[in-house]
């Protein structure tokens, strides 16, 4: 079960995602779903097209299953998605 908790060890792709803080300043804002990552990079489908986010100095409001909200750092999220899910991290929230 995916909680805000454990996020970070958990698929991304399916999930609800907003751009709250970027270094750039037009991505800031984008809204949609998450439908593939890789190491470095969210792929977002908005309503236009599908946009390619990176991770590092990002920050990310991801809405759970459940309708609970989470602000997850992308920093914490730079590794391939497999080897994210497997690993066990110290404390982030």
């Amino acid at each position: 079960m995916i909680i805000p908790k454990n996020i970070i060890h958990h698929e991304l792709i399916g999930l609800e995602v907003e751009v709250i803080e970027a270094k750039t300043k037009t991505q800031k804002g984008i809204k949609g779903l998450v439908v593939n990552e890789t190491k470095h990079m969210l792929w977002i489908e908005t309503q236009k097209s599908v946009k390619k986010i990176p991770k590092k100095c990002t920050k990310f409001l991801f809405a759970l299953p459940d309708g609970k909200k989470v602000i997850v750092s992308g920093d914490v999220l730079v590794a391939r998605p497999e080897e994210r899910i497997k690993t066990k991290s110290k404390r982030w929230w």
